[in-house]
């Protein structure tokens, strides 16, 4: 296959055309976006406390930067690594759904194409469900320990954890729902441009979250 007859080769003039059209009127798209994003990342903070409310802490003895030692820019780049690597996984989901379901101009789609599309909804969704859950429960058991290493109701530190929670859920979410708006409406050709949009916004949020978390979060605690 020629490099020209890749569909992120030949979609790369379509897709700097969205990001023209969207930049023309970006604040309906990004209050979608923004609503999916929290949606998500409000049940996944309820399903945390949920399991930290019931989970049975661990009396181990764990290492909290910030509170049982010094934070450290080592610690700030572990914490930003772990949510580079979810936002690249969700951007990636975006990406696929680009490539297959990129329709050249003038062109139908393929048979393959047409029954691709509902069922790529069924796998991400399917993968996201399963994704959250096992999110809820390892933040949960962590939660857990926590509260009780400090001495406090599982809610009140999640409550104290929301200033880096909260940015830094949002942004990782922001290109599944992207994905899930553009799947819902057939707009499988706007993928790799809500992409590229998505990750801009997110990537400055995770770093702030992540300094946040590093730095800022454990002083509620002192």
């Amino acid at each position: 296959m020629k490099a020209d007859q890749l569909a992120l080769v030949q979609g790369w003039p379509h897709t700097r055309a969205t990001l023209r059209r969207w930049n023309a009127a970006p604040w309906r798209l990004l209050a979608a976006w923004s609503l999916g994003s929290l949606l998500v990342t409000g049940l996944l903070l309820a399903a945390t406390w949920f399991v930290a409310a019931n989970a049975l802490p661990d009396a181990t003895r764990h290492s909290y930067p910030g509170l049982t030692r010094p934070a450290t820019l080592a610690d700030f780049g572990f914490v930003a690594r772990r949510n580079f690597t979810v936002l690249a996984l969700h951007a990636l989901a975006c990406v696929a759904g680009f490539l297959a379901g990129w329709v050249r101009p003038g062109e139908q789609a393929t048979r393959a194409q047409r029954y691709a599309a509902p069922l790529a909804i069924i796998f991400v969704t399917a993968a996201t469900l399963f994704s959250l859950m096992a999110q809820a429960n390892a933040l949960g058991h962590g939660a857990a320990d926590l509260a009780w290493t400090l001495g406090i109701e599982p809610h009140t530190l999640l409550l104290r954890l929301l200033p880096h929670a909260l940015p830094e859920l949002f942004a990782v979410f922001l290109p599944l729902a992207a994905w899930s708006i553009a799947s819902r409406r057939g707009a499988w050709d706007e993928l790799l441009a809500a992409t590229i949009a998505t990750t801009a916004i997110a990537g400055p949020l995770v770093l702030l979250a992540a300094a946040i978390e590093t730095w800022v979060t454990p002083l509620y605690f002192l």
